[in-house]
């Protein structure tokens, strides 16, 4: 259960909740604004995992010559060799028909058996996936490495718009730059899907990276600013669960729409919609306030007071009254201070380097994961909702503790479960497969957590001046892990659970940095680099102080 919410007697750190307690705590405008920031979240799930059907790879074998008589399985079968399974092979053909009973090599009792490379292009099954990005364009054999091409250059995009949009967010605006990325994602998921061509799709795939990694963003932490503190782990567990859904509403509308171009456009066009209403979402008061923005940030406070059915507590505030409240804000967070920051300052320098520990981990095994869904052998639309399932109980639990323990427990416990499953998967023998996909789930269900964790805790770490920029740089960092993790899926020619072994090995090593970051359970935000070096000093004192109590009562015992 959510703790009870503070209040400061004057101003300071807590000035600012103390406001927002004002006008309504969590009112009809709290309401309403989350549910609205957040519901787009359904659909940037699809998108981040949508490869999974789009570049889905069907069963595939060589078409023969343009003068072979299709109709005729025995016309077909002359020219296809046959793998170890007895299947037909899916990059090679023979250069003349096989004719005869076949030996186990796959030829013939009438031709040479020499075989070449798929010169007439392929013939796909188009039982499960009758149209990829695969099938069109034929992403196979030489080719199958495009594939992968097209979800590492969106994973840049999204790399690119965490750096680019989140310094953007803390100069314009949170709302400004979520109409921009609303926009930009409407516009580029639907060229994809009338892309003419595979380098043209990547593109467009590519903005659409950039714009999805700004509403991630932009989402949490304009929701979570014009929240009371006591509410905040609320809404990181909220839009951690609108994501898990979205990856149950991903396996269903891909399950309804198999063809790519359709499943491209249905996840794509609503966002024009989310534009649209976006226009009135009213912009985070605490953004003004650390931007110097005291008229904004009045009528902010006055508009949602007004919205909140309190118009007597709105038309009390007043340019004195927010002076007198918001005086550290206005005195220390003048401006914006400069990603360069992150590195220059001691205490920020600490943050970034812990957190940017546990983005990498987290995002690195998270992908290393969910993006081989077809080599679990089984309904890849199965899997998918399995994997969704999974983040509900995992999240649950994640808030609870939370909730209960603080963040850093939270955070700690989620990465070093999540490695140790990785890790027990790596030495669990291959035909076990109900095992390891047990513990796939299990492990990806705590790196789902993990996730939402992440969100929240730097969130509350970053003061507000850098805070979306704090949260941008952590977001690059996991686009780093997201892009690193597609290459170190091919250690496995070495030995199969070397993959399994370092993506277990990373978050489990991660996981120590959280021993280096400060609780944030029941703090206030931070708006300056003052506060959060206050904040670092006071915890400081109260370890100090519980220290020398236990150190007192052996001593009062014996007494």
């Amino acid at each position: 259960m959510p703790s009870a919410p503070s209040r400061s007697a004057g101003p300071g750190p807590m000035a600012f909740n103390d406001l927002l307690l004002r006008v309504g705590g969590v009112g009809r405008f709290q309401q309403i604004q989350v549910t609205l920031v957040v519901l787009p979240l359904l659909l940037m799930a699809s998108h981040n995992t949508l490869q999974n059907f789009t570049a889905a790879i069907p069963a595939h074998h060589c078409r023969p010559p343009a003068d072979t008589n299709l109709s005729r399985d025995t016309e077909l079968e002359a020219w296809l060799p046959r793998d170890g399974q007895g299947q037909p092979a899916s990059c090679l053909r023979f250069t003349s028909p096989q004719r005869g009973p076949p030996f186990p090599n796959g030829t013939g009792t009438n031709g040479s058996g020499t075989t070449e490379p798929c010169t007439n292009g392929w013939i796909y099954d188009p039982g499960t996936f009758p149209s990829t990005i695969v099938t069109e364009w034929d992403l196979v054999c030489s080719r199958r490495a495009l594939r992968q091409l097209a979800q590492s250059l969106y994973m840049v995009g999204v790399l690119l718009g965490a750096m680019i949009f989140g310094r953007l967010a803390d100069r314009l605006g949170r709302r400004k730059v979520l109409i921009l990325n609303y926009l930009q994602t409407a516009v580029s998921g639907t060229c994809a899907a009338f892309a003419p061509n595979f380098p043209v799709y990547c593109a467009f795939r590519l903005l659409s990276g950039m714009s999805l990694a700004g509403i991630s963003l932009s989402c949490m932490t304009l929701n979570v600013e014009w929240m009371p503190i006591h509410t905040r782990a609320c809404v990181g567990t909220l839009i951690g669960y609108v994501y898990s859904l979205g990856q149950f509403l991903l396996a269903g509308v891909a399950y309804a729409v198999p063809r790519w171009r359709h499943l491209q456009m249905l996840v794509s066009v609503p966002f024009f919609a989310f534009f649209i209403y976006s226009w009135f979402f009213i912009e985070s008061a605490r953004w003004y306030s650390s931007s110097g923005r005291l008229d904004l940030t009045l009528k902010a406070l006055q508009r949602v007071a007004w919205i909140n059915g309190k118009r007597e507590e709105g038309a009390s505030l007043s340019m004195e009254v927010l002076r007198a409240s918001l005086n550290k804000e206005l005195t220390m967070g003048k401006g914006q201070a400069s990603a360069i920051e992150l590195l220059r300052c001691p205490v920020l320098r600490r943050l970034f380097l812990c957190l940017s520990m546990l983005w990498f981990a987290t995002s690195f095994a998270y992908y290393g994961l969910v993006m081989d869904l077809q080599g679990f052998g089984v309904s890849i639309y199965l899997i998918q909702v399995i994997f969704g399932a999974v983040d509900l109980p995992a999240k649950l639990v994640g808030f609870l503790v939370i909730n209960s323990m603080g963040r850093r427990p939270a955070q700690m416990a989620s990465l070093l479960l999540a490695g140790i499953c990785i890790l027990i998967n790596g030495v669990v023998p291959q035909d076990q497969s109900v095992v390891r996909t047990a513990l796939a789930v299990l492990g990806k269900g705590c790196l789902a957590a993990s996730f939402n964790c992440i969100f929240l805790y730097t969130g509350e770490l970053y003061p507000t001046m850098i805070r979306q920029t704090g949260l941008g740089m952590g977001s690059t960092l996991a686009r780093v892990g997201s892009i690193v993790s597609p290459l170190v899926s091919m250690t496995a020619e070495l030995y199969p659970s070397v993959p399994l072994f370092i993506y277990g090995a990373v978050p489990v090593a991660a996981s120590a940095a959280t021993a280096l970051l400060p609780e944030t359970l029941g703090q206030p935000l931070p708006d300056t680099v003052q506060d959060v070096e206050s904040r670092r000093k006071r915890q400081r004192r109260q370890k100090q102080q519980q220290e020398q109590q236990k150190q007192m009562v052996p001593l009062q015992a014996s007494a």
